[in-house]
């Protein structure tokens, strides 16, 4: 199967899981801070590095099943980034899913382009590699955080969202090749 296909069956994954919480818990999520989506991500990508590092998974939500989690917890912290201002928390289901279906194809324009810039480079890395870049641009994300959002010659916190995104989602098309 060819990036783009495998790429977009992994984003409809998320996507629906994505669609399902909304109708459950509606979009709660909207009362946190970037930062906090920050720290959640923080917690999503340690807890894969640890079952990876350990073999152990006490919890028993499958290391699949917290990529996919970072895949939507990216999408709303870019949402959050451009809507924090407005004070509308609770989105109607169909405005949810049209802001996740503007970001997230924005994350598979930009992957496009560096996947075809590098090569396809990342089908050569390990799942333990891009949980470790993961790791590095949430780490990142933190100090551009408590940098007030300004940098010197860094991109900024945005495209450290769209790689985290796309980096979980070519794990997931690692996990589902084996």
């Amino acid at each position: 199967m060819h990036t783009t296909e495998q790429y977009t069956k992994v984003i409809l994954s998320c996507r629906e899981i994505f669609s399902k919480k909304t109708k459950d818990y509606g979009t709660a999520w909207r009362i946190l801070r970037a930062s906090s989506l920050t720290d959640q991500l923080f917690i999503k990508a340690q807890r894969i590095r640890t079952i990876q590092e350990t073999g152990d998974n006490l919890v028993g939500e499958s290391i699949n099943d917290e990529f996919q989690a970072i895949v939507n917890y990216c999408v709303m912290a870019l949402i959050q980034l451009d809507y924090s201002d407005t004070n509308k928390l609770e989105l109607p289901e169909k405005e949810a899913l049209s802001l996740y279906d503007n970001y997230s194809h924005l994350a598979f324009e930009l992957m496009k382009k560096k996947n075809h810039d590098y090569g396809e480079a990342w089908r050569d890395m390990r799942v333990s590699s891009l949980t470790d870049l993961i790791l590095m641009k949430i780490l990142r994300v933190k100090q551009i955080e408590d940098n007030k959002g300004k940098t010197l010659i860094s991109e900024g916190i945005d495209a450290n969202y769209y790689d985290m995104l796309n980096y979980a989602v070519f794990a997931l098309i690692h996990l589902s090749e084996f």
